[in-house]
């Protein structure tokens, strides 16, 4: 075989475009000569690979660069939208959530936004009708001696290069910071490989979680996005949360929790909860838990509770099998998982299952109890896009002192459902003080809600939420108490 020089300047033309499309990754990368050697010699080696690839796919070289450039920008684009609302970059886990953009659009595509979605789907499909009519399929696409032959040692190269490329820094685990360090094609490769370490996890749990003999019914209700807006703006009414401060002067345990998500990734915050598992423990499991749970060897809050004599239950008023649920929560020790099938008819609050229609649930459940009790829900109401909804007149004189600045609708509608969550947390009280046995009611919120707009005017919240632990018993009331999110469970079973 001759060299080819048509082949040779392809490739170092779709190389140096591969690169330059990574520069309009925001926040910026810094250039590629800064990168570790291992990362440049990986994204080179990822992009030969995968360009050899669609041209036996498709057989026309040309063709198939502008196809995997194309693919290339929509992960940048992707992953710009992604640190706008969640502050993070792209990760390999992410792809997960191409398919689940398909099947829940709502929750995923207005983060990229809708016209962009659109103008991407064009552009692919018209790279697809152009590049088909404008480049013919070489004669030689099968031959050993030609085109075949060319790719055959492309990918040979591009293996070497991948492997070649291992080792150097450490993985950290915040892909802004490993992206810096390799660029993003190397980053998701390598937390691709790292995911294929199985989970093993240490159980925290005392081997007897029976307190002083009382086993108290638990209540713990992971809130949608719940957290305290009032310290972002001094015009929002103290009454929005009114249950929740009277809740927390009666608590025997309350304070800021430092959660392992921001706007989004609620299953990041239900694992942490459930398992006690820090982040450095998951290592690139933090990013979605519950992708390899099934491998894993995990003792869950709920397993310990079911070993003592617990009925375990999980409420969440969406479809089971979201995050694989479904599969994951009988995994992780629960009885039985009350999904959106079993809320036909509910009362819904903007596009979900409302709060309270959950607390109605909680109730029948309770009311027709015969032992303790761990009851876990994750609730809905407050789910984004916020930008989907719209605020009401009445909004503003409901919840505000004086007007809110321009651009902060987000915030008004959240605290409409906010309001909603409120009720919620006295409805429980409520419900759990006339109750027949000892009971401990946890509320936390899972992360900040997204709102970009709101946080670039006013100012950005500290990213942390609050937690509160009520008993429907006499407690001795405790001080306010700092605790991250793996923390909570097993200072709910020794208060």
């Amino acid at each position: 075989m001759s060299f080819d020089f048509g082949l040779f300047f392809r490739l170092t033309v779709g190389g140096l475009l591969s690169f330059a499309v990574l520069g309009l990754l925001r926040p910026a990368l810094p250039p590629f000569w800064h990168w570790a050697w291992q990362g440049v010699a990986q994204h080179a080696g990822l992009w030969l690979i995968v360009h050899a690839g669609l041209t036996m796919l498709f057989g026309r070289p040309w063709f198939a660069m502008a196809i995997g450039l194309a693919f290339l920008m929509l992960i940048v684009q992707v992953s710009n939208a992604k640190h706008h609302s969640l502050r993070e970059a792209f990760v390999f886990q992410d792809f997960e959530y191409f398919t689940d953009a398909i099947k829940h659009p709502r929750l995923y595509i207005p983060f990229l936004g809708w016209w962009k979605f659109v103008l991407i789907a064009i552009a692919v499909a018209a790279t697809l009708l152009v590049g088909l009519w404008a480049e013919t399929v070489p004669a030689d696409r099968f031959a050993f001696d030609g085109l075949f032959g060319e790719l055959l040692a492309q990918l040979v190269i591009g293996f070497v290069m991948l492997i070649g490329g291992q080792g150097g820094p450490a993985l950290v685990f915040k892909p802004d910071d490993d992206a810096r360090r390799f660029g993003l094609l190397s980053c998701l490769w390598r937390y691709a490989r790292a995911e294929r370490r199985v989970l093993r996890l240490p159980s925290p749990w005392p081997e007897n979680t029976e307190q002083k003999g009382e086993r108290p019914d638990m209540v713990v209700v992971q809130s949608e996005s719940f957290f305290d807006p009032r310290p972002l703006f001094q015009g929002i009414r103290q009454e929005v949360l009114t249950n929740f401060d009277e809740l927390r002067v009666e608590s025997i345990l309350h304070g800021p929790l430092d959660v392992p998500a921001w706007g989004a990734n609620t299953v990041r915050s239900e694992f942490a909860f459930l398992s006690g598992a820090t982040e450095e423990q998951l290592g690139v499991h933090r990013f979605n838990p519950y992708r390899r749970i099934l491998d894993a060897d995990v003792v869950s809050l709920a397993h310990a509770l079911r070993a003592d004599g617990y009925r375990t239950i999980c409420i969440h008023p969406y479809p089971a099998s979201f995050y694989n649920r479904d599969r994951v929560y009988p995994h992780l020790g629960f009885e039985r998982f009350i999904d959106i099938r079993e809320f036909a008819g509910a009362k819904r609050f903007g596009p979900y299952v409302s709060d309270q229609a959950v607390a109605d649930k909680v109730r029948a459940i309770l009311a027709e109890a015969g032992e303790p009790m761990f009851i876990f829900v994750i609730t809905m109401e407050n789910h984004g896009p916020l930008h989907l909804e719209k605020p009401a007149a009445e909004d503003i004189p409901a919840f505000y002192s004086e007007a809110p600045p321009a651009g902060c609708d987000d915030l008004t509608v959240y605290l409409r459902h906010l309001a909603n969550s409120d009720r919620m947390l006295a409805s429980l009280k409520e419900m759990l003080g006339a109750h027949r046995r000892p009971a401990r009611l946890c509320w936390y919120g899972d992360h900040v809600p997204i709102m970009p707009g709101v946080y670039a005017s006013l100012g950005d919240p500290k990213g942390h939420t609050e937690y509160l632990v009520w008993s429907n018993r006499q407690k001795e009331k405790a001080p306010t108490e700092a605790l991250s999110l793996d923390q909570l469970a097993l200072r709910l079973l020794k208060v």
